[in-house]
Formats: C-alpha cells, sequence, structure tokens
C-alpha cells in the first residue's frame, strides 16, 4: 500500500511538473511571439515576405535619409534607425505587418535635443525612451494612450505634419541660416526668399510634382491578380505598383545622379549634403556623458535638459505604434503590452547603433500589408537592405541634394495631415474640434509636448463637465395611489461621482419648488451601479431637505450593492427603498421591509 501511495504521488508530481512546464512554454512563445510562429513556418511564405521586406526597404532607405535631415542629423542616422528595430520586432513582435523605423514625428521630437546635443543626444533619448516603453509593458500600462482621445491625436499629427513641412522650406528653396520651429521657419522663409536657389527650388518643386503624381498612380496599380484580367495587364498594374512604391527611392536616386554628373562636370548649382560618414555603425553603449560645441552634460543634466520629453517621446511612440497595430490586426486582438515590450526592446537596442527614437510607421506597415507579408520575417528582410546600403551606398550620399530629401518630406507631411479628421468631426461632433483645434495650434506655436499636454487637458475637462453635468430626466407623473405631486428622477449614467454631487441635489430641489403640492420624489436606481461618498453624502442631504419641507423620497429599485453602501452613510434609507413597478407604490405601509444586518449589509 505505501508503495502505490509513493508511485501515485510521483505520478501527480510528473502530471503537476508537465502541466507546469506547458504553462512555461505558453508564457515564453507569448513573450518571444517568433517561437509561436516560427514553428508553424512554411517554406511557401518565404518568397511572399522577401518581396514585402524587399519593396519596405525601397521606401524605408530614402525616408530613413530624408527623416534624418528632420532632426537635424547627418543622413546616416536615418539608416542607422532603419534596421535594428526590424530585427528586434521580427523575434518580439505580435503583428505580422508593423514596421518599426524612423518616422517624422519622431524626428521632429528629438530634434530640439539633437540641436543642443549633439547626435549623441538621440541616441540617450532613444535608450531612455526605450526603457521607459518597456517597463511600462512589464507593468502592464499600456492603456495610458486611452487617455490621449482621437481629436487630440488628430490635431497634434496635423501640427507636426505642419511643423515637419516648414523646417524643410530651408532646403527646398536652398535658403542658409538655421530655422527649425513653424513661425521661425515661416519668417526666416518670408526674409530671406530673395535668396532663393533657383536651381534647388526648380529640382525640389519638379520632385514634389512627380511624388504626387506617382503617388496617385497607385490607384491604377495592384499587386493582387485579378482574374478578369488577362496575364499582361496584371503584370502592368503590378509594374505601375511597384514604380508608384519605389518613388521616394527613384526620386533621390534620379537627384543623386543628376547632382553626380554635374559636379563631375564642375557645376555644382544644387546645395548637397556633402558630410557623411561611412560604413556601418559601431556597437556601443549610448553616451551617459555628452560634450557638444564645448558645453559639458553630466547624466543629471542630459536628463533635466529633456525635461517632459522623457514622459511624450515615449507615450507617443506607444500611441503611433498601437494605433497602427490595431489598425492591421484584421480583426483578430492586438496584445498591446507584448508590443510595448517589443518597442521598448527596439529602441533600447537601437541606441546601441548610433539610432534615434523609433516607432511603428504607418506609410511603411500599408506597403507590408499590401506587399503580401506573412510573418514578422519580412523585417529581417527590409533591414538586411538597410545595412547594405550602409555598407556601399553611403559614400554616394553626399551627392543627394538637399532639395530633393525636402521635396520627399514635404509630400509625406501633405499625405500625413489629417485632412478627413475635420471633415470626420465636422460631420458628427462639432464640439470634438474644440480639442482639435487647442491641441492643433498649442502644438504648432508652442511645441508638441505642450500642445498634447494642453489638449489633454482640455478633454479632460470635456469629460469632467459631463461628468458633473451628466443628464438627468425629471419627469411629473400623476399617480393615483400617491397624495399630491409625484416626480420621477432617472440619472442617464450608471457611474454618480463627486463632480455631480451637489447637481443631482440641486435638481431636484428645483423640479420640487415648482410644484405646488405636496411631493413624493422617486429616484430610479435600476441603471445606478456606483456611487461614492460624496454623492452618497449630498442624497443624505437632500432626504432632510425633503422632509424638512414635508416631501417624500423614495429609492426604487436600488441595485442591493449600492443600497448597502447607501446603509452604511444613513440606516434611514431603509426605510425609503421600494422595488418593483411603480404602479405598486401606494404607501410607506406597503415599502419593501429592508432587513440589516450590524454591518449594514442586507440580509
Amino acid at each position: 500500500m505505501h508503495d502505490n501511495n509513493g508511485g501515485g504521488a510521483d505520478v501527480m508530481s510528473t502530471v503537476n511538473d508537465k502541466h507546469g512546464m506547458e504553462r512555461w512554454k505558453q508564457v515564453l512563445r507569448r513573450k518571444v511571439p517568433i517561437l509561436d510562429w516560427g514553428m508553424r513556418y512554411k517554406v511557401s511564405w518565404f518568397v511572399q515576405d522577401l518581396l514585402a521586406g524587399f519593396t519596405v526597404g525601397l521606401t524605408e532607405i530614402p525616408q530613413g535619409i530624408a527623416y534624418a535631415s528632420v532632426a537635424g542629423l547627418p543622413p546616416e542616422y536615418g539608416l542607422y534607425c532603419g534596421f535594428m528595430g526590424c530585427f528586434m520586432y521580427c523575434i518580439f513582435g505580435s503583428c505580422k505587418d508593423i514596421n518599426i523605423g524612423p518616422t517624422a514625428i519622431m524626428a521632429l521630437m528629438a530634434q530640439p535635443h539633437i540641436d543642443k546635443m549633439g547626435p549623441g543626444g538621440a541616441l540617450i533619448l532613444t535608450f531612455l525612451s526605450g526603457c521607459v516603453i518597456f517597463i511600462l509593458g512589464m507593468l502592464h500600462l499600456g492603456f495610458v494612450v486611452e487617455f490621449i482621445s482621437y481629436p487630440v491625436v488628430a490635431g497634434f499629427t496635423c501640427a507636426a505634419a505642419m511643423s515637419i513641412a516648414s523646417s524643410q522650406f530651408k532646403g527646398l528653396f536652398g535658403l542658409k541660416g538655421k530655422a527649425n520651429e513653424f513661425l521661425e521657419s515661416v519668417i526666416h522663409l518670408i526674409e530671406n526668399i530673395g535668396d532663393t536657389n533657383k536651381w534647388d527650388a526648380i529640382l525640389g518643386f519638379t520632385s514634389i510634382i512627380i511624388l504626387v503624381l506617382m503617388t496617385e498612380l497607385r490607384r491604377l496599380g495592384s499587386m493582387k491578380t485579378n482574374p478578369n484580367l488577362t496575364p499582361a495587364q496584371n503584370r502592368y498594374k503590378k509594374a505601375i505598383w511597384m514604380i508608384s512604391l519605389a518613388r521616394n527611392a527613384l526620386i533621390v536616386v534620379v537627384g543623386t545622379a543628376l547632382a553626380y554628373i554635374l559636379k563631375e562636370n564642375g557645376e555644382t548649382p544644387f546645395t548637397l549634403i556633402d558630410q557623411v560618414g561611412e560604413g556601418l555603425p559601431p556597437f556601443k553603449l549610448p553616451p551617459f556623458e555628452i560634450t557638444n560645441n564645448g558645453t559639458y552634460y553630466s547624466f543629471g543634466k542630459i536628463i533635466e535638459t529633456f525635461g517632459s520629453s522623457l514622459a511624450f517621446v515615449p507615450l507617443v511612440a506607444i500611441l503611433e505604434s498601437v494605433a497602427i497595430g490595431k489598425a492591421f490586426s484584421k480583426g483578430k486582438t492586438l496584445d498591446a503590452t507584448q508590443e510595448l515590450i517589443a518597442l521598448g526592446v527596439s529602441n533600447i537596442m537601437g541606441s546601441f547603433v548610433g539610432s534615434m527614437p523609433v516607432t511603428g510607421s504607418f506609410t511603411r506597415t500599408a506597403v507590408n500589408n499590401a506587399s503580401g507579408v506573412r510573418t514578422p520575417l519580412g523585417g529581417v528582410f527590409t533591414g538586411s537592405m538597410v545595412l547594405l546600403a550602409l555598407g556601399f551606398l553611403t559614400s554616394t550620399f553626399a551627392y543627394i541634394p538637399k532639395a530633393t530629401l525636402a521635396s520627399v518630406v514635404l509630400v509625406s507631411m501633405y499625405y500625413l495631415f489629417e485632412f478627413e479628421a475635420i471633415a470626420t468631426l465636422w460631420r458628427t461632433k462639432k464640439l470634438d474640434l474644440v480639442p482639435f483645434t487647442v491641441t492643433f495650434i498649442a502644438a504648432l506655436f508652442l511645441g508638441l509636448e505642450y500642445g498634447i499636454l494642453i489638449g489633454i487637458g482640455v478633454n479632460l475637462l470635456f469629460v469632467l463637465y459631463l461628468t458633473a453635468r451628466p443628464k438627468i430626466e425629471v419627469k411629473p407623473e400623476k399617480l393615483v395611489q400617491m397624495r399630491g405631486d409625484c416626480l420621477i428622477v432617472t440619472p442617464s449614467t450608471p457611474y454618480l461621482m463627486f463632480p455631480c454631487a451637489e447637481f443631482l441635489r440641486e435638481t431636484v430641489i428645483q423640479a420640487c419648488e415648482r410644484c405646488t403640492n405636496n411631493v413624493s420624489v422617486i429616484i430610479d436606481g435600476s441603471v445606478i451601479k456606483f456611487l461614492d461618498a460624496t454623492v452618497i453624502k449630498n442624497l443624505q442631504i437632500l432626504l432632510d431637505d425633503l422632509e424638512l419641507k414635508k416631501h417624500r423620497l423614495i429609492l426604487w429599485n436600488f441595485q442591493e450593492s449600492v443600497l448597502a453602501e447607501l446603509l452604511r452613510m444613513d440606516p434611514r434609507f431603509a426605510k425609503h427603498h421600494h422595488v418593483g413597478t411603480k404602479e405598486n407604490i401606494l404607501n410607506d405601509d406597503q415599502f419593501e421591509q429592508v432587513m440589516i444586518n450590524d454591518d449594514y449589509t442586507i440580509q
């Protein structure tokens, strides 16, 4: 018997160990998704991932170079941002379509700090932002982005698009000097318009026209095979789609080739990038102490200089990436916590290879999706293309005209501007144009961080106002069984909290003052799920006020949990509670007798 029991215990222990091991495997597959989809990977997916990765690379390389100019960095730094995020997201990311890399908004938010601390400022900002994002993910705090509403996000995006576009006026017109803020850039353009380099302007505006035409050309193309078309027509549509997709790369290549040919012939009509670092970036820790232009920044001073950016750069990065993930999840549940972990790791590791802050790119994610990517492995091919460009093409970057890069950024910002948001808000909820407009103006003229903070503040005022002034229906009703007048009070919200406490009491008192006879106030509690202490206290005051005026208060169909909270404040509420239909409310003798325990719970 002893042996049998021992054997049974061993079996149970083995079963428990297996269950425990299986749970650990599930957790590991969830936290490192490549272990999940990698085990199911099919050879047939490889070609689709390769094609998608190559296609996204054609977009990422010119965008990276252009966004480096937005941040005030040499062009190679735009490519330093373009590979580590792809590799890390392949391991930790949960959405097959998302491309992690440089974005215009991240470049703009990093620019003021790069201006002060140089490229080292971008690296340490990337590292610290990654740490913040990773910690938020580990603590399951991704919900913080839910406090930023659509009007605030749209206003912020529009302001960022205009700020980024204005920063490119110098490159477009070939102007000298420094101007990065929106107002500063506009004033600088007006004051120096006479110094325009006509060849830069001609090249820039010609590039803009071609880019817009090529962007619209994609409407005629498609990567999907249409069975109603001939093979030749399908190939034609795919060719159009690929040409449209590669528009940024093509315009940069053509501009660079033109500048190179002219320079080889002794002509330099365009303003060129000139200084370019060559080769792959070294893998090393980001600098925790920086000296730039003779100014020394200790780690403490770096943190002080970053200020609110240490909160808002990660917040905006999370907002962009999670929003893109939800848009492309196609009905599946997006693991926001895992997305934060993947984004945090991407930034932390990116800071070791010279990256500025990165996040999900809507443009490149859309390209990835349209190219038929099957798994996050497509990002590895995109990152590999960026590495090849760094290894073999950086010497040619010195011939890229600034006007060409400016045209790429300006066209991208035109399509980033949320024109549709304004029309949507006008059609659906005109009041939401207020936080949109406030966010847009504040972000444009005061800075992106202040803009989003002020926008959130204005939006919270709207929320607080709705909380403080909920819709409370007070309906006079004549019941034959009631003596005098009867008022049915029905709150529209299930959650009554302290901002509306006085409003609820005053609404009832004012309604009673309009009545001539003794009043029976019936508060319909069927929808109420929560009352805080302030509201309960005000209901107690209301009870005293009504009794003083010889009126009567009836608590009708309150939920048991809510009623228990009322009784803890004042046991008198017990004799004022009634359940059933209002037609059955006859007199005080027919009220439900609520039995109360010593701890004021209902028996």
